[in-house]
This record gives structure tokens, C-alpha cells and sequence, in this order.
């Protein structure tokens, strides 16, 4: 059984999150645009048609977790690795509203995680997160809210870089009270200052057309130890 000293925590694999509120709003993006934002040349990025990708900005409220109780955003690419394998996901940016996530998420999986300020507000139909970092306004984003799906535990890849070094980490995710909305109805994303709300103007949001969002509100998900690529 592996496990890891977090700020004099021990933190045991896999890492299971029991109860979280997680959204994705999923965009169709430049490809080279994309691609820029990529560290280095381990992954390439995923074309849905030539020379677009899809970009995908996730949202997740973490109230029983391993790692604590927190708010996430994600900013999330889907690459393959350039040695070959399957596709996954690549996280370029990762705020969180806690210190003790950070620290894990950067110690285990090598995720790019740094801690901002995430303002969240959500009612019935809508849910509302305001990011600032470094005391600068990143954007404000507000998407549907609500469901009755449920969604059973699909396992899935995400990739990142520990040490420069590439890794996979495998993940399932599931649960109920889920939707999935068409288009962008409902979706309204507002720009502020900084390098990471010019990461998103570079890539054409606002304007970026939504191809859906998912929205659960009862998210369960456990999580692997990072494992080097081959």
C-alpha cells in the first residue's frame, strides 16, 4: 500500500473522494492555440477536426475527500502521449482554495496546483465561481445547475509531468444527480485581468463556442498513484 507525508499527514492510495459537486464546460478551441499551452513535448494535443480542440473548464466543490474539503478549477486539455497510448487529460492550470491539496496534488500526481482565492454561489438551476489570483479578478463563470442522471464510475487517464518526467494516473468518476446540457445555454463567462484570464482570451474565450456542459451534484472519485510512462 503506497502512501505520502503531507505536511506531516500521511495520506494513503488510492485517494477516494465520497461526496463533491463537480461541473465541466466544455469548449471548442483553437488546436495551435491549445497546444501552446501544453509544457513541453511529451503530449500532443487531441484534434476533434483538424485544427480544433476541445478545452474543457471544470469546476469541482470537494466536501468529503481525502484531501480535505475544497474548492477546484481545472483548466483541462485532452492529449495523447507523443511516445503513443491512449488518450487522457492534461491540467495546465489547477487553483485551489486550500494548502494542504496543493501540496498533495503537486507531491503525488504532479498536478499543477497553486492556491487562489474561488468564490463560489450557487441556486437551484445555476452555479456561480468567481477565480482571483494574486489579488487580480481571473473571471467569473456561471453554469446550469441540476439533474436526476446518474452517472456509474467510468475510468478515465489523466497525464502530467513529476520531476519533467512524464506519468499517467488512472481515476474513476461517477455519480447522481447528473445532467448533461447541449450547447451553451445558461453558460456566461466574464474575463478579468492577469496571465491566466489571457490564456483564456488567447484561446477565444468568451467567445469559444460551448460544446455541452455536465453538471453532478453528488460526484464520487477515487484516484491511483501516478505511474511513469514507458
Amino acid at each position: 500500500m503506497t502512501s505520502y507525508d503531507i505536511a506531516g499527514q500521511t495520506v494513503t492510495m488510492p485517494v477516494q473522494v465520497r461526496d463533491a459537486s463537480a461541473a465541466t464546460i466544455l469548449y471548442e478551441v483553437d488546436a495551435a492555440a491549445a497546444r501552446a499551452l501544453l509544457p513541453g513535448d511529451a503530449f500532443r494535443v487531441v484534434e476533434n477536426e483538424p485544427g480544433r480542440a476541445h478545452f474543457a473548464l471544470v469546476l469541482v466543490d470537494y466536501r468529503d475527500n481525502d484531501l480535505g474539503a475544497y474548492h477546484e478549477v481545472g483548466f483541462t486539455f485532452f492529449v495523447r502521449p507523443a511516445s503513443g497510448g491512449e488518450d487522457g487529460t492534461f491540467i495546465t492550470r489547477l487553483p485551489v482554495n486550500q494548502e494542504f491539496t496543493c501540496e498533495a496534488g503537486r507531491t503525488i500526481w504532479g498536478f499543477p496546483k497553486t492556491v487562489e482565492r474561488i468564490d463560489v454561489e450557487n441556486t437551484p438551476t445555476s452555479s456561480t465561481w468567481a477565480l482571483f489570483v494574486d489579488g487580480q479578478h481571473a473571471f467569473t463563470v456561471r453554469t446550469p445547475r441540476g439533474g436526476t442522471d446518474e452517472s456509474p464510475a467510468v475510468p478515465m487517464t489523466a497525464y502530467s509531468l513529476i520531476g519533467g518526467e512524464p506519468h499517467r494516473t488512472t481515476f474513476t468518476q461517477g455519480g447522481r444527480e447528473s445532467q448533461v446540457v447541449f450547447g451553451g445555454e445558461g453558460v456566461e463567462l466574464t474575463l478579468g485581468d492577469g496571465p491566466l484570464a489571457k490564456e483564456l482570451a488567447g484561446l477565444g474565450l468568451p467567445g469559444a463556442p460551448v460544446v455541452l456542459t455536465t453538471w453532478t451534484e453528488r460526484m464520487r472519485a477515487t484516484f491511483e498513484v501516478a505511474q511513469p510512462l514507458t
